[in-house]
């Protein structure tokens, strides 16, 4: 995969994904634990954990998914 993204895109896509990461570990734990609302939670929260660990991977590798598509993005 070759590097198609810049510093400043690198850092933003590895800092929200960090973000992510956190929101949707946050939100799995607190459903987990019965603290969060209704038990199908756990969805929406494993699916930041996902988006988020990808946007990590994204940032660290300096490779975007949609840019490599051919689809510009603003950062």
């Amino acid at each position: 995969m070759k590097c198609n993204i810049d510093a400043r895109g690198k850092a933003f896509r590895l800092i929200s994904g960090l973000i992510h990461a956190f929101a949707g570990l946050v939100l799995v734990v607190l459903v987990a634990a019965g603290i969060a609302g209704p038990p199908w939670l756990w969805i929406p929260g494993v699916a930041l954990l996902i988006a988020g660990g990808f946007q990590v991977f994204e940032g660290w590798s300096g490779w975007c998914v949609l840019r490599a598509m051919g689809l510009r993005t603003p950062v």
